[in-house]
């Protein structure tokens, strides 16, 4: 719509259009109205006065919108650049569902991988660690505790809602915690214990430059199945 300023220098200019040439200056918006504009623009009386100088100065404020608009692309694309410079990083994104933008909202908010000695500590820095809320004799349910940076948990939550929309190992893991007859989680539980998980991987990833195997992150829920069936 922002592109349309472009042409529209007058009012009596807009009044003159048919319902489907001003649909087409406003596309997206519909025949209707379009429509409602058009009948607007043929009854106001517009403004006279200064008509040179404000025909200018929207073109002017229409060029500097679009010029913003454009400097997000730019400025990513650049980020994405310098992140793919970091060692392994390609691997990670072969985890399907994994793009580039949750990759590197994540490797963001790390930090230098190699100031952690273990996994946990960057969980704990996430929020995503488990706290009991527990006072005296009471001993109440055991949940996340919400302490860290709310963004990296954010990006890891987003990440694994990915993983288990686009990855059928990840669908698989995800059924199999909300549906097992042992301690079923819920959804929103199912979907934090597989943001941690993939935290495990990208972390094992980054220090150790091996590549995603998606039978291997299956093995854990084989083991468990195993043992289920062992016991009955």
């Amino acid at each position: 719509m922002l592109a349309a300023w472009h042409f529209l220098d007058t009012l009596e200019f807009l009044s003159e259009k048919t319902v489907v040439q001003s649909a087409y200056l406003f596309r997206g918006h519909g025949y209707s109205r379009a429509g409602g504009i058009l009948q607007y623009a043929k009854v106001s009386v517009g403004i006279k006065d200064g008509a040179i100088a404000g025909k200018a100065a929207v073109k002017w404020f229409v060029q500097k919108i679009l010029e913003l608009d454009a400097e997000p692309a730019v400025t990513e694309n650049q980020i994405n650049q310098k992140c793919q410079e970091i060692p392994h990083a390609g691997n990670i994104l072969e985890i399907s569902g994994i793009g580039e933008n949750i990759l590197f909202g994540i490797l963001a908010e790390i930090g230098d991988i190699s100031r952690f000695d273990d996994v946990k500590e960057i969980q704990k820095l996430s929020g995503l660690g488990l706290s009991a809320c527990s006072s005296g004799k009471h001993k109440g349910e055991t949940k996340i505790s919400h302490r860290g940076r709310k963004r990296l948990r954010y990006w890891l939550f987003q990440a694994a809602k990915s993983a288990v929309a686009h990855a059928e190992e990840f669908k698989e893991q995800h059924m199999y915690y909300t549906t097992r007859a042992d301690n079923p989680l819920k959804k929103m539980q199912s979907l934090i214990v597989i943001g941690c998980k993939l935290l495990r991987i990208i972390c094992t990833i980054l220090k150790k430059g091996i590549v995603y195997d998606p039978k291997k992150m299956l093995m854990d829920i084989r083991r468990v199945e195993k043992k289920e069936a062992i016991k009955a």
